[in-house]
């Protein structure tokens, strides 16, 4: 018998096709609604809006510059509404702790079961209180949830694997990129310094930095900026800025090699992303081990070490084009098998309806 269709509630962080970091959120609505009746996203930023037609978002105004306070009521208001308006089968929280913990009393009021998603490694009290408020906790990987819980499951990340997908690459240079916003966590100080010996060993490569710096960070950026001056490097490194959510894969099907220095302790998915498209991937991030074993020594990399990074990207670069295309191959395998798209929805979907995930 075929499943009834959801009428689902969304908290959502920021909702918008556009965003850099969080416009995938788009695609995973857009991948709920064909099973969903009506899908009602309670979302703290809007933006561009590219949803299917039985979505309907209520944003709480920080795009407007609003208060804490003002968004808290703004929350609790448009949700009573929402209850009182219609009936639900279930509320998903997506990296949502907070949503989770204040919509909790009055979902349970009106019987509503409540699934968390969350992949990070911190364990807050914000998340400890969203975890004993849930009904179900869904998440990545098994590193993507520290928190101990009989009430997890692993479901994998949802990648678009059509639109993440291999293409030719240009020749010439070898491109070196690094995704996500400029921050310290990212450690790209030495992905710089990396680069500099690369130079000093006359393999001919360039770094692509795309991402921006937020206001915290701006002073990260400029060291960066010196750094990079300092080593002589202004001719092969590129502050490219963000990119529009839809320029990303573009950016990845370009590079050659992509490195990702940060230890989120959780699977990133712009490393996933990267695999999809058969780009060669080098990181630090130890959520990633299991999964990379059997390229250990080509793929993995110590946090806060040039000159293992300088050398990883190296025999990377060095790799005939049989080679790379085989790894490329072998790594795009292990995102269909475990993250794609199509496995995201039928196993969120399962846990949505009280039902367990697919194994």
């Amino acid at each position: 018998m075929k499943a009834q269709p959801l009428r689902l509630l969304w908290f959502n962080l920021v909702t918008d096709a556009d965003a850099p970091n969080l416009g995938f959120t788009s695609e995973w609505i857009n991948a709920l609604a064909p099973h969903c009746e009506t899908i009602d996203v309670i979302t703290m930023r809007a933006g561009r809006l590219d949803l299917a037609p039985n979505v309907q978002v209520h944003s709480l105004g920080k795009e407007l510059g609003l208060s804490e306070m003002r968004r808290a009521a703004r929350f609790y208001r448009m949700l009573w509404s929402l209850l009182r308006g219609g009936r639900h089968d279930a509320c998903f929280a997506h990296m949502q702790p907070l949503f989770a913990a204040m919509g909790a009393p009055l979902l349970r009021l009106h019987g509503i079961p409540l699934v968390l998603w969350y992949t990070h490694r911190s364990v807050t009290l914000r998340l400890r209180l969203a975890e004993w408020a849930a009904t179900r906790v869904v998440t990545a990987s098994a590193e993507s949830f520290r928190l101990p819980s009989s009430k997890v499951s692993i479901i994998g990340h949802g990648i678009d694997t059509e639109c993440f997908a291999p293409a030719p690459q240009p020749a010439g240079q070898v491109t070196v990129l690094s995704l996500g916003r400029i921050a310290p966590v990212k450690r790209l100080e030495t992905l710089v310094a990396a680069m500099s010996r690369l130079r000093d060993q006359g393999l001919a490569c360039r770094l692509r930095l795309v991402g921006e710096a937020y206001p915290q960070d701006r002073g990260y950026e400029q060291k960066l900026r010196h750094q990079v001056e300092s080593c002589g490097l202004q001719s092969c490194v590129e502050f490219a800025g963000a990119v529009a959510r839809a320029d990303v894969p573009g950016e990845l099907q370009r590079a050659q090699v992509m490195v990702n220095l940060s230890e989120t302790g959780s699977l990133d998915k712009a490393v996933l992303e990267a695999m999809a498209c058969g780009t060669m991937v080098v990181t630090a991030n130890e959520a990633f081990a299991p999964m990379l074993a059997p390229w250990r020594d080509q793929l993995l990399v110590p946090p806060d070490n040039p000159e293992a990074l300088a050398g990883r990207i190296a025999s990377l670069a060095a790799l005939d084009d049989k080679r790379r295309a085989s790894l490329g191959c072998e790594l795009r395998r292990l995102v269909l098998r475990d993250h794609s798209m199509q496995r995201l929805v039928e196993n969120l979907l399962s846990v949505l309806r009280g039902e367990e995930a697919l194994p």
